[in-house]
């Protein structure tokens, strides 16, 4: 075989058409060797003798993709001093694109014996590790481009490859759960039908099963385990691991496209799934562990974990940024996704010790032309001292909003106090984002996400039921913010149900009317449950998946949020660009009247009003003629306007319609406490002081079309018949008595308060 010297750049296997280009880091190495691994798991080692600024590298003429390979690392193996070197171990290439195989959790994996953890373990890994694979980088994208969609249009939708494709019956058996199973036009039309603009998925860089959870008869379902963070996790390909697994992707990210969907990636760059000392060596840990891994100063046998999986990657090392930047331009450019959420990003600021959001990381990323210019979301703490950052980070991020889930869980469940936090929240937590200079869009709101309750067990138990997982119920949040609606778990109790089924629809219109980025989580549309477990992260099964076999009022609900999601879509004043300038615990006075917030009794909201610890009632005006928002063209923005009426209270609460100076009449566009959710139906209207009466727990959205002036050439709304002063005929005055009380209201200085 010809051997020669190739390149330090770029690390990885680097294929050319006629041969492949190796390259691997590792300043802690006396040697370093190439092993070439053929079918029947034979191997050839090939010394590397050409070294530059630490990086081994040779070109291998001839060598092309499905070539299977690893490195063998000779240097010190001194763990108090924080090597850990061990020839012994066949490596993965931490640039590898491609990786075949898995783990088998074989004693040889590890550099210390079993029955003795100070003995050093010289047993050969081959043949129990995975294996590094050389990709053809060369796919026909044709016209591919990447849908663009900007913040405040976004709607993203949080989704497992194979939790939200295992039981779709439309899907051929032989590709579910795979990435040609979320390409296939079931899923794809199930998406853009629910108003879906970007697809978050949870990692699908390269992970590794756990040997305990093995063990258990368990795996690692979620993939927060990564090994590999150029290659696309293999048991996601439905046409093998040798290189297609990254056509296959490369494939759905084009057929998303297509649909106009946005493709973004959840990614875990703080830790790897090498563990603490006492994990196995496959990569990173061989090749150069003091370089790689953050170690205690005191003694470097043992690692720093700010992130509860056992190790903490080096952010103040050179090629550790350099890895993580390479990485995320490699799935921008060569794999055209549009953006990464950042698991535990809190780790990545860790520079030092605090938290820094002026860290090496940061600035990196601020400044490269290609990763700054994506969607970039930060889950926004970690499990170190000063975690909790939600609000702090750099304006060029967006966060998962972490209070947002929490106050809107509170408010839902009646918890006191929490009306103020509430307002705030759904209007686009000013108090978190508008000092940094960034925007609603600053927040991703989300109520659910994958690490915790399903929508449907949140208002189902009010205890987590984790014992399949075999930890004795200790794994999992146990302060869940949840109400089980009167009975714990499943039950056949209608009155429960039907509060339930409220409540869903109550947290869905919430999430999807507020100011900020909705996150949907995979399966809440359809009213999935978990059976009250909160952390499925090792349940590969009809547990955790989605079951598409729905029942009469799973329609309904996913027909309810496709409603939400095209309210949304039309109308730009539930999608604001720009925060209000009224603020609401200040009494809510808008210099432009862009928004105004009322009590039930049609007034002005006081500051006793909003510090009134029991107060779960709350009116809000949204004026869709004061958007002030230019569209892209630079033409005025104009909308609709409407009335949020939000009820908490466990007993129905009449509202008073507002003076006519916020609209002379009002139509109903839906009400939560509407279990047959007809469009057809919400025709109902209202003039100024009429009470309207809302049932407990529950939403009615109210809209005041634009008068005929505001509907010029230039409006970007699309144009529809314009509005008279008066309500048209097809809506009805006073359909619903139940509701509508006709009488007429007392006078605002004899107004009572309603709480």
């Amino acid at each position: 075989m010809e051997i020669w010297p190739g390149t330090p750049y770029p690390l990885g296997a680097t294929f050319n058409g006629s041969g492949t280009n190796f390259a691997v880091f590792s300043e802690a190495a006396d040697a370093v060797e190439l092993c070439l691994v053929d079918t029947d798991g034979a191997e050839r080692r090939i010394p590397l003798t050409e070294v530059d600024g630490f990086v081994w590298h040779a070109y291998l003429p001839g060598i092309e993709p499905g070539q299977r390979y690893g490195y063998r690392v000779h240097g010190p193996f001194d763990p108090w001093a924080g090597h850990r070197c061990n020839p012994a171990k066949l490596l993965l290439d931490p640039y590898a694109k491609a990786i075949e195989g898995q783990i088998d959790g074989d004693e040889s994996l590890f550099s210390y014996r079993f029955d003795d953890h100070a003995a050093f373990n010289d047993l050969d890994s081959l043949g129990h590790t995975m294996l590094s694979v050389v990709v053809n980088p060369f796919f026909d994208w044709g016209d591919d481009r990447p849908p663009r969609h900007e913040y405040h249009e976004t709607v993203i939708y949080e989704a497992h490859v194979k939790g939200l494709t295992m039981t779709h019956p439309d899907i051929p058996e032989g590709i579910r759960g795979t990435y040609a199973a979320i390409a296939h036009p079931a899923i794809i039309q199930h998406l853009t039908d629910l108003g879906v603009t970007a697809l978050e998925l949870m990692p699908v860089h390269q992970f590794v099963q756990d040997s305990t959870l093995a063990d258990k008869g368990l795996s690692n379902y979620w993939g927060y385990n990564t090994i590999g963070f150029f290659a696309p996790h293999n048991a996601y390909s439905s046409a093998g691991q040798l290189g297609q697994q990254v056509m296959e992707f490369k494939a759905m990210v084009k057929a998303l496209h297509e649909a106009d969907i946005e493709v973004i990636l959840d990614v875990v760059y703080n830790h790897t799934a090498e563990g603490n000392n006492f994990g196995p060596t496959l990569c990173f840990r061989g090749l150069d562990n003091a370089a790689y891994y953050r170690l205690v100063d005191s003694d470097r046998s043992h690692y720093y974990d700010t992130t509860g999986t056992g190790n903490s990657l080096l952010m103040r090392h050179p090629h550790v940024l350099q890895l993580i930047m390479d990485s995320l331009r490699y799935w921008v450019t060569e794999m055209h996704v549009d953006g990464f959420r950042f698991d535990l990003c809190a780790t990545l600021a860790r520079q030092f010790h605090e938290v820094d959001r002026l860290s090496a990381f940061f600035d990196i990323v601020q400044q490269d032309p290609v990763v700054s210019q994506v969607k970039l979301i930060a889950e926004p703490w970690d499990v170190g001292d000063g975690g909790y950052q939600v609000g702090n980070f750099p304006p060029l991020w967006t966060e998962w909003n972490g209070k947002y889930r929490d106050t809107v869980r509170d408010f839902w469940r009646g918890e006191p106090s929490t009306l103020g936090e509430f307002a705030s929240r759904v209007t686009g937590s000013s108090d978190l984002y508008q000092d940094d200079g960034r925007h609603p869009i600053a927040s991703i709101n989300f109520i659910v996400a994958h690490d915790g309750f399903t929508l449907r067990d949140l208002v189902s138990y009010h205890y987590k039921r984790n014992e399949d997982n075999g930890e004795g119920g200790a794994d999992g949040e146990n302060h869940n913010r949840s109400w089980n609606c009167g009975a714990e778990g499943e039950t056949d109790d209608a009155t429960v149900l039907a509060m339930r089924r409220r409540q869903l629809r109550n947290f869905l219109t919430t999430l999807l009317l507020s100011q900020g980025v909705p996150m949907i989580a995979h399966g809440d549309e359809l009213g999935r449950t978990q059976r009250g477990n909160n952390n499925v992260y090792c349940q590969d099964n009809e547990l955790s998946w989605v079951d598409w076999n729905l029942a009469e009022w799973q329609h309904d609900l996913l027909a309810f949020t496709r409603r939400l999601t095209r309210l949304r879509r039309e109308h730009p004043v539930f999608r604001r660009r720009r925060f209000f300038t009224g603020q609401a615990t200040k009494g809510g006075e808008s210099d432009i009247g862009d928004i105004a917030w009322f009590s039930p009794c049609g007034q002005h909201m006081t500051p006793e009003d909003w510090a009134n610890g029991y107060a779960r009632t709350l009116m809000i005006f949204l004026n869709g003629e004061r958007l002030l928002e230019p569209d892209k063209r630079g033409q005025p923005v104009l909308d609709d306007s409407y009335l949020l009426l939000f009820n908490a209270h466990f007993e129905p609460v009449d509202f008073t319609i507002p003076a006519a100076d916020y609209g002379a009449w009002w139509g109903v566009e839906l009400d939560t406490a509407d279990d047959e959710d007809d469009d057809d139906a919400s025709c109902d209207t209202f003039v100024p002081g009429d009470v309207i009466r809302v049932e407990s727990r529950s939403v009615i959205l109210l809209c005041r079309p634009r008068t005929p002036a505001d509907r010029a050439p230039s409006a970007t709304v699309e144009e529809t018949t314009p509005t008279p002063a008066t309500p048209p005929e097809e809506y009805r005055p006073h359909p619903r008595p139940a509701r509508l009380l006709p009488v007429p209201p007392p006078t605002p200085a004899r107004r009572p308060r309603t709480t």
